[in-house]
């Protein structure tokens, strides 16, 4: 059994530190602008406009992912403490809101960048879907690394097992007590996401259509150059549908109505990819019709 006893503080000099958790952050937010500034040149994009969304999304997805927090775990906890809302070093991140706030700077961002032909949305509708299919690429990526920083930071620690590869997080509790390494698990699934996605992006080149989900999606709704967001709704799909599975072996405080409340903010956007792939089939000409 793996004892985790890794002192979460990197490095630290007078009141100046630096976590290993915030090391992760930064270094997956750099690897994350870096791969999206390749993946727009390799699509005929200005890699500058790569670097201004990729900051956008940065700031919103930090911002969505301390208020989803603040908002949905420990609300009554930050009533109580003003002062604790901007320690965001003491942790206390969420993914769900972090998924919010990207969605609100990307909105956001594609509005101010509109020019006056644009659809509301910014750039044009078709230029909107392609910038969405790309941006997911990295995304998983640095979910995967915000993972292993809460295994060294002893959070978000997964429930009691016997299991061989159990881990004890002294730093988190006393006892010696065993659990599911499920900051672990879920890093390994991100990652794993992030090579889906990146193999789809790789068979999208030149403008061939990427294996979908479902291989009875015709050619020209499953093309990256069509921008019918399949990439998109693949990586909602995978990492909320994951993510609620993954909730199972994770330490709880409150369950309600049977579910976690990581389960049910992952519902809605279960349910959304899935009948975002429904309509996609439903509407694909090859379905069968009668008459």
């Amino acid at each position: 059994m793996f004892i985790n006893n890794i002192d979460p503080v990197l490095l630290e000099v007078g009141v100046f530190e630096i976590r290993w958790y915030g090391l992760f952050l930064g270094m997956s937010a750099g690897l994350a602008l870096w791969i999206l500034m390749k993946l727009f040149k390799s699509r005929g994009l200005n890699p500058d406009d790569a670097l201004n969304v990729g900051v956008w999304l940065t700031i919103g997805g930090l911002l969505g992912a301390r208020i989803g927090h603040i908002v949905f775990y420990n609300l009554d906890y930050y009533l109580s403490n003003p002062i604790e809302v901007i320690m965001i070093h003491h942790g206390g991140l969420s993914s769900h809101g972090m998924t919010f706030g990207l969605i609100v700077a990307f909105v956001v961002y594609m509005r101010i960048t509109a020019t006056p032909s644009s659809s509301p949305l910014g750039r044009g509708r078709v230029e909107w879907r392609r910038y969405a299919d790309l941006l997911v690429v990295p995304i998983p990526l640095v979910a995967g690394f915000i993972r292993i920083g809460n295994f060294f930071n002893s959070e978000i620690v997964g429930r009691a097992t016997d299991l061989p590869w159990a881990v004890q997080f002294p730093l988190f509790e006393l006892s010696a007590i065993g659990r599911h390494p499920s900051q672990i698990y879920e890093a390994l699934i991100a990652f794993a996401i992030f090579g889906v996605l990146l193999w789809m992006y790789r068979k999208s080149n030149d403008g061939n259509p990427p294996l979908s989900p479902l291989a009875c999606l015709p050619a020209r709704q499953g093309k990256w150059g069509g921008f019918n967001l399949v990439p998109t709704h693949t990586f909602i799909f995978l990492y909320f549908s994951t993510r609620f599975l993954i909730e199972f072996v994770k330490e709880y405080h409150t369950l309600e109505a049977g579910l976690t409340m990581g389960q049910w903010l992952s519902v809605p956007f279960i349910v959304y990819s899935i009948g975002w792939f429904i309509y996609i089939v439903l509407k694909s000409p090859s379905f069968p019709r009668r008459g």
